[in-house]
């Protein structure tokens, strides 16, 4: 998650097994049971009519491009897997240590963002505020300006999504002031550009304290593991079907796949 001076340690895999996979598909089924339950929809496995409506050609997004830090690193695994079986190609920028769009950490972002959006070609960019997003709320909303300006030329539409609630260990209390308007700034742009960008709320499903069960974090008290990131592929499928008309492939279909045994979730504790 955090990156020193010094070199990270290598991630290592973490074995999968059939009770891992299992644990990740229940949480995320009764998730959507109770979701399903509550709205009175059926899922999309039910409706095929309405899983063609995906793969319709004004039917966003096609290509998904992902960006966060380590916390969204943990998320793209289940994230890929639902969009690849909603149709969808997906490709991750998130980056271990990095990956924002603000202050120094954000070099590497803007040195490699020109190229991804032209030979990626997303038709959308979401954008997980990531745990290094510091600076004053005035450089706050000219970094969300600068990515918004630049998704919007390369012809995507962008989503920012807050991130989860963390733990505020010793590496991050004194950014606690920043880390808290990051949020603030990335809705001020989002409504100043409603036509191209939109803040999605992830509090709607993690909740705000990173010390409840609800916000799945990790034993670090960070990041995700297969479960949580489970159930956020799951929320963020329709996220993109309020805002698109998107239809996600119901989570029978990929919750239990490969990627539960990626080396991402090795040095997370997450047995």
């Amino acid at each position: 998650m955090r990156k020193t001076a010094a070199p990270r340690p290598a991630r290592h895999t973490h074995p999968r097994t059939v009770g891992l996979a299992a644990l990740a598909a229940a949480a995320v089924l009764g998730l959507t049971a109770c979701q399903s339950s509550a709205t009175g929809t059926a899922s999309s496995a039910d409706n095929p009519a309405a899983r063609s409506v995906s793969k319709g050609a004004d039917t966003k997004p096609r290509r998904l491009l992902w960006m966060g830090d380590s916390i969204g690193e943990a998320e793209a695994p289940a994230l890929g897997a639902a969009m690849k079986a909603s149709g969808t190609e997906f490709a991750s920028m998130a980056a271990a240590g990095g990956g924002g769009v603000i202050g120094e950490t954000a070099a590497r972002t803007w040195q490699l963002l020109p190229e991804k959006l032209a030979s990626f070609k997303p038709d959308v960019v979401a954008y997980q505020i990531t745990t290094y997003d510091w600076g004053t709320p005035s450089q706050q909303r000219a970094g969300y300006e600068h990515l918004a300006k630049a998704v919007h030329d390369s012809g995507a539409e962008l989503l920012i999504v807050s991130a989860p609630p963390f733990k505020l260990d010793d590496f991050y209390k004194k950014h606690e002031a920043a880390i808290r308007t990051a949020p603030q700034a990335a809705r001020g742009i989002a409504d100043k550009r409603p036509d191209s960008v939109r803040f999605l709320d992830a509090s709607t499903l993690w909740g705000t304290d990173s010390g409840t069960a609800r916000a799945q974090r990790s034993k670090d008290g960070i990041h995700s593991c297969q479960q949580g990131s489970a159930a956020f592929a799951t929320w963020f499928g329709k996220e993109l079907n309020k805002r698109y008309g998107f239809a996600p492939a119901a989570p029978e279909q990929w919750a239990t796949g490969a990627w539960t045994g990626d080396k991402v979730f090795g040095s997370l504790g997450c047995a």
